[in-house]
């Protein structure tokens, strides 16, 4: 980062990160560290980021490399991998306000990760889908397809269907 301008357009880029990293892990330390990690990889690969081509984009798909990369090096050290289903009693919102039972932060972390991912791209960050198919690395379609079933669950769950997601999938008969 060779010039005022560009850590100045940097650092004006670093509450969208923010946004988007809490959103991704749902802990705030864990958010925190994912930003310095996304701002230490952009100082580093500054040389990379094309002059007037869009620096938001280019930090999205920095942050989102950086987070696959870390879930899945988790899986492969045999990371602790939290089913929602198992703590779902630990994430009920509190009895004192049951207008507010259904929390969205917690509705959101139920989503699976590509779709939350794509959902909150598109709507809290208000990317374009072209965007987000070059930061997430899928054809646009798909950025389309999570969207549409990202919000569908979303609603569900928000509607009421969290409780019946709590106690998990309905069960079928298997011809």
């Amino acid at each position: 980062m060779s010039t005022p301008t560009a850590s100045h357009s940097l650092v004006g880029h670093i509450p969208d990160l923010r946004r988007y990293a809490r959103s991704l892990t749902g802990d705030a330390w864990a958010a925190d560290d994912l930003v310095q990690d996304t701002l230490e990889r952009a100082c580093e690969r500054w040389q990379l980021w094309s002059a007037g081509s869009d620096l938001r984009a280019w930090l999205f798909t920095l942050m989102h490399n950086l987070f696959v990369d870390g879930a899945r090096r988790a899986v492969r050290q045999g990371g602790q991998h939290v089913d929602l289903d198992d703590v779902a009693a630990d994430l009920a919102a509190p009895a004192e306000s049951p207008e507010y039972a259904l929390d969205l932060q917690r509705c959101l972390l139920r989503l699976p990760p590509e779709q939350r991912e794509v959902l909150l791209l598109v709507t809290l960050q208000d990317l374009r889908y072209e965007d987000v198919a070059r930061i997430t690395g899928v054809p646009m379609g798909t950025v389309m397809s999570r969207l549409s079933r990202a919000r569908s669950r979303l609603r569900e769950l928000m509607e009421g269907g969290a409780a019946a997601a709590a106690r998990g999938p309905a069960l079928r008969r298997l011809k």
